[in-house]
């Protein structure tokens, strides 16, 4: 495993970490709340793949589908009033994917105190053409030393999903050898 990005096929030249980088900014109402008050896990998520779409989008220069989320955790609740602000960016890029992380904050409105983090989330997205086929997109720059431990950790993720991913199949051809199909 390398710490550092892939030196780009052909002539596509490289995006720096910052180039793509967003916030998405939205204030929760009664309508995003779920049966406990508070928002919804749901409208988060869809406020996580917006977000993590444009990134993956303005990185790879067209369109892009979410291919995965990884690791969507919430920390603490998010309440009616609270500005959220969503912030993504690309950590990794493969040939025609990429790892999109995002950190999801919140402004308390009955309160003077600075944002807190109350989730994150680490998405995959596929670069796609006008007929839905994977192209090609640039690799991303690593640009300070968190970017670089980002893109680092990006790589282990990558490595443990396509594992993950392996070892199911495996277990699934064994199972449907015995005559197991479920």
């Amino acid at each position: 495993m390398t710490d550092q990005p892939q030196p780009p096929e052909g002539d596509m030249p490289g995006k720096p970490t910052s180039a793509s980088r967003t916030t998405l900014s939205h204030i929760m109402t009664g309508n995003d709340t779920n049966l406990l008050g508070t928002v919804h896990g749901g409208v988060i998520m869809k406020l996580v793949d917006d977000a993590a779409g444009a990134v993956a989008g303005r990185h790879s220069g067209g369109p892009a589908v979410t291919a995965s989320m990884d690791e969507m955790v919430f920390l603490e609740p998010v309440r009616v009033g609270d500005l959220v602000h969503v912030r993504a960016q690309v950590n990794w890029t493969g040939r025609s994917s990429m790892e999109v992380g995002v950190r999801v904050m919140a402004e308390r409105w009955n309160e003077s105190t600075p944002a807190q983090q109350v989730g994150s989330a680490y998405l995959v997205f596929a670069a796609v053409d006008e007929d839905g086929k994977p192209r090609r997109v640039p690799p991303v720059t690593p640009e300070t030393e968190r970017d670089k431990r980002r893109y680092q950790e990006a790589q282990i993720r990558r490595t443990h999903r396509l594992a993950r991913r392996r070892a199911i199949k495996e277990l699934r051809e064994q199972r449907a050898a015995k005559g197991m199909d479920d």
